[in-house]
C-alpha cells in the first residue's frame, strides 16, 4: 500500500490527540473510585461509544468482514444484531442490580450474591483469560496488522502497539480509556462509513448510492442471507436459537472489560440509556464492517485467493489499498491501529482492577491506601503489558487456529459457567454457594470433554439438531452449541445442587445509598424499538 506524506501526518495526529485528550481528561484521577471507575461520573454518550470501541478491533474489521467475504456471509452479522438485543436486557434487568449495589468489579458481585470462594474463582479465572487469551490476542493481531501494512517486523509492532495502548491506561485509567473511546470509537464508524460509500460506488461506477445497492445485492446472492443450514461448521442455524446467546450475553453482561463502562455510570439513567446507545450502534456496525467484506469478495474476488475458503483475513485491507484515496488512508488505518488500541486498553484496565480490587485488597493488604491501589492497579498494567507481547508471537504458529479461534475456544472454558451461575442464582432465590462454584468448576471439564469426536457424536446421536453427521457416521458440533450443550450441563448441576442444599432464606443484596437509581421512561420503549428493528432486519435478510 503506496502511503503518501498526507497519510503519515494522519496517523501521527490520530494518535496524538487519542493521547492528548485522554490524558488531559483524567489529570486528576487519583483514588480507585476515579482511577478504576472513572469518578462513577460517565454520561450516556461516552458510556456507549466507549462500549463500542472496546469491543471493535481487528477481529470485527478484519475476521468479520473476512467471514463475510467467506463462506458465513452477512450471516456473521448475528453477533452483532443479537449483541443488540442483548444490551436491551442487559440495561433492563442486569445493570440495576449492579449499580444498586456499588460493586467495582463483576466478581465482587458473586461475593455478595454467593460467598468470597465464588468470587475468588471468577477473578482467577477471569485474570487468567485475560492475560493469557484476549490480551496476547489483540497484541498480536494489531501487531500483525501494523507488519501487514508498513512491512515492518512483527515482534517490534507487537511491543508498539502494547506500549501505545499503556501509556494511556497507566496514566489516567478508566477515564483516559473512556476518552480515548470517544476519538477511536467515532473514527472506525465514520472510516466503515467511508468504505462502504466506496465500495458502492465501486460497484455501480455509474449510479449513485441507490443504484450501487441494488447492483450490490443482485451480485451478492446468497451470500446475504441470515440462514444457515444446520451443518455449516461455522454459524449453523441452531445457534442462533441456543448457542450464540451464551457467549454474547457473558460477554456483554458479565465481561468485566465491558461492563465496567456501564460501572462507571452517574446514575442508572444514564447507565441504561449508555447501553442502548450502543445496541443501536450494533445495528449500524454490519453495513460498515460485514457488507464491506462482501463488496471485497465481488470487486477483488481473484486477488482473495478465488474461492469461499481462501477469502478471509484480506478482505478489508484489499479495500482500503484498492478504494481508499491517498490522505484517507492514514486516518483509516489510524482508526484500525485506534481500535486495537482500544480494546487492549480496556482489557488492561479491568485486568488490574480485578486483580487490584479482588487480589491484593483482598488477600494481601485489606488497609490498603487510594495511593497505594492506584500504585498497584498502575503497576500491574504495565507487567500485563509485558507478559502479553512475550506470548503474542506465538500465536504466529499455526497449531493455534488463528486469532478468532484462540480467543473463542478458551473463552469457552469460562463463560457458561459464570453466565449460569449469575443467571440462575438472580432466578432461583435460594441457589446456595456450592451451586455457583460447581458450575464454574464443572464448566471446565464439561467443555473440554466436547472437543471430542466420540462424545460430539453420541451427543448428535441423541439431539441431531445440535449438530451434523458426516459420512463416515462422525459427530460435529460447532462451538456455539457446544456452548449451548455445556450451559445444559451446568444448569442440570446447579438444580440438583440447590435441591440437596437450599438456603434458607434469600440473600439481601447491599445498596449503594445515595447514587441515584431512578430509571428513565424512555429506557423500555427504546429498547422495544431496538428488539423490532433487529427483528425487522433478521425478517428483509432471511
Amino acid at each position: 500500500m503506496a502511503m503518501t506524506f498526507i497519510d503519515y501526518v494522519s496517523i501521527v495526529l490520530f494518535v496524538a490527540a487519542v493521547l492528548g485528550v485522554s490524558m488531559y481528561k483524567s489529570r486528576r484521577e487519583k483514588d480507585s473510585a476515579a482511577y478504576f471507575l472513572a469518578g462513577r461520573g460517565a454520561t450516556w454518550w461516552l458510556i456507549g461509544f466507549s462500549l463500542i470501541a472496546a469491543n471493535i478491533s481487528t477481529e470485527q474489521f478484519v475476521g468479520m468482514s473476512g467471514a463475510g467475504a467467506g463462506n458465513v456471509g452477512l450471516a456473521i452479522a448475528s453477533y452483532e444484531w443479537i449483541a443488540a438485543v442483548t444490551l436491551v436486557f442487559v440495561a433492563i434487568f442486569f445493570l440495576p442490580r449492579f449499580l444498586s449495589a456499588g460493586i467495582f468489579t463483576i466478581p465482587e458481585y458473586l461475593e455478595y450474591r454467593y460467598n468470597a470462594a465464588a468470587r475468588t474463582i471468577m477473578s482467577l479465572f477471569l485474570m487468567v483469560v485475560y492475560v493469557c487469551v484476549t490480551i496476547v490476542a489483540v497484541v498480536y493481531s494489531g501487531g500483525l496488522t501494523i507488519h501487514a501494512i508498513f512491512d515492518w517486523p512483527l515482534v517490534p509492532c507487537i511491543w508498539l502497539i502494547g506500549i501505545l495502548a499503556a501509556v494511556y491506561t497507566v496514566f489516567g485509567g478508566l477515564t483516559a480509556v473512556i476518552w480515548a473511546d470517544l476519538i477511536q470509537g467515532s473514527a472506525l464508524i465514520v472510516g466503515g462509513g467511508i468504505v462502504l460509500f466506496l465500495g458502492l460506488h465501486a460497484v455501480a461506477p455509474e449510479g449513485g448510492l441507490v443504484a450501487g445497492w441494488e447492483s450490490f445485492m443482485a451480485q451478492a446472492g446468497d451470500k446475504m442471507h441470515m440462514s444457515l443450514p444446520n451443518d455449516h461448521p461455522a454459524l449453523p442455524f441452531t445457534a442462533l436459537l441456543f448457542g450464540i446467546w451464551i457467549p454474547n450475553f457473558y460477554y456483554w453482561g458479565l465481561n468485566q472489560y465491558i461492563t465496567q463502562r456501564t460501572l462507571a455510570s452517574k446514575s442508572l439513567s444514564e447507565g441504561q440509556k449508555g447501553v442502548l446507545f450502543a445496541a443501536f450502534l450494533k445495528l449500524i456496525i454490519p453495513f460498515v464492517i460485514v457488507i464491506p467484506g462482501i463488496m471485497a469478495w465481488i470487486l477483488f474476488r481473484d486477488e482473495l485467493g478465488g474461492s469461499e475458503s481462501a477469502a478471509k483475513d484480506a478482505a478489508y485491507p484489499v479495500m482500503i489499498r484498492h478504494l481508499v484515496p491517498a490522505g484517507l488512508r492514514g486516518f483509516m488505518l489510524a482508526a484500525l491501529a485506534g481500535a486495537v488500541m482500544s480494546s487492549l486498553a480496556s482489557m488492561l484496565n479491568s485486568a488490574s482492577t480485578i486483580f487490584t480490587m479482588d487480589v491484593f485488597k483482598r488477600y494481601l493488604k485489606r488497609d490498603a491506601s487510594e495511593g497505594q491501589l492506584v500504585f498497584v492497579g498502575r503497576s500491574t498494567t504495565v507487567l500485563f503489558v509485558v507478559i502479553g507481547c512475550l506470548i503474542a508471537p506465538m500465536l504466529a504458529n499455526p497449531r493455534f487456529g488463528g486469532v478468532f479461534h484462540y480467543i473463542q475456544d478458551f473463552q469457552g472454558f469460562i463463560s457458561p459457567g459464570i453466565l449460569t451461575a449469575f443467571v440462575f442464582g438472580l432466578i432461583i432465590k435460594r441457589t446456595p454457594p456450592a451451586a455457583a462454584i460447581a458450575a464454574m468448576i464443572a464448566n471446565v471439564p464439561i467443555y473440554g470433554a466436547l472437543h471430542f469426536s466420540a462424545v460430539q457424536t453420541a451427543i448428535v446421536k441423541a439431539l441431531p439438531f445440535m449438530g451434523s453427521m458426516s459420512a463416515d457416521g462422525v459427530g460435529n458440533i460447532a462451538f456455539l452449541n457446544q456452548m449451548a450443550v455445556t450451559a445444559i450441563c451446568l444448569i442440570i448441576v446447579m438444580s440438583v445442587v440447590t435441591a440437596i442444599r437450599p438456603l434458607e432464606k434469600p440473600v439481601v443484596m447491599p445498596v449503594n445509598k445515595g447514587f441515584d437509581m431512578n430509571r428513565s421512561s424512555a429506557v423500555p420503549v427504546a429498547g422495544a424499538v431496538i428488539i423490532v428493528v433487529t427483528a425487522l432486519l433478521y425478517y428483509i435478510f432471511w
